[in-house]
């Protein structure tokens, strides 16, 4: 039996102390989490990676991460939300202006992962792990499509965008060219402006500006 206060490493005498339910230790999470990294820098392969191994590297006991995560899926998508960048704090009222932070978030997290050798490695190995990509589509993804359609419908109650359009289909095309250039074009640039670029184009509309003919009609001039 393990120590009521759970600490970064198993105490010696824990058979006599009274369990107090299932208390959470911030130093221990952190333990573990640091240990998934290090495991991962120093090339294990997240498949190699076992809960076992990870406790060991922790200095923690496994019952310890099995209070925390239901398993290595759950685990190791707390461990994606660690090294990425933050999800942005959105007011949760405001329309174009949280959607522009929503969006500039996928811009940060693109940045990221092209930095990030790690990052870069964990999210092709990812993918090769159904029930893995399952659980962070599900647990991370979806979370951000829902406030992302959120703020769209925000905008279009404001006044800020029309309220003749398809919601969902308006929040496509703000996301839309955000993946493009994170996901499917790694080569291209992710300037600072990006996004401010991207809702400029899709206010203004793509259809060329209207003619201007400087000539006085002939009508006008008798």
């Amino acid at each position: 039996m393990q120590a009521a206060q759970d600490q970064p490493q198993d105490q010696a005498g824990s058979d006599h102390e009274p369990r107090r339910g299932r208390p959470r230790s911030a130093a221990a999470e952190r333990a573990i989490l640091d240990a998934v990294v290090e495991l991962l820098e120093s090339g294990e392969p997240l498949a190699g990676l076992s809960i076992e191994r990870i406790a060991r590297t922790a200095g923690v006991g496994k019952a310890t991460i099995y209070r925390r995560w239901s398993g290595k899926e759950e685990l190791f998508v707390d461990v994606l939300r660690d090294i990425e960048p933050a999800d942005p704090t959105v007011s949760g009222t405001a329309g174009l202006a949280d959607l522009r932070l929503l969006l500039e978030s996928v811009r940060t997290r693109g940045l990221a992962q092209r930095s990030s050798v790690l990052l870069h490695n964990v999210f092709a190995q990812m993918k090769s792990h159904p029930k893995l990509w399952a659980e962070y589509q599900g647990t991370v993804i979806a979370p951000r499509r829902v406030a992302m359609l959120a703020a769209v419908r925000r905008a279009v109650e404001a006044g800020e965008l029309r309220d003749d359009l398809d919601v969902e289909l308006m929040d496509d095309m703000f996301l839309g060219p955000m993946l493009v250039r994170t996901v499917h074009r790694p080569e291209s640039a992710l300037p600072d402006d990006l996004v401010d670029r991207v809702i400029r184009v899709l206010l203004q509309g793509l259809a060329p500006k209207p003619q201007v003919n400087a000539e006085i009609p002939a009508s006008a001039r008798a």
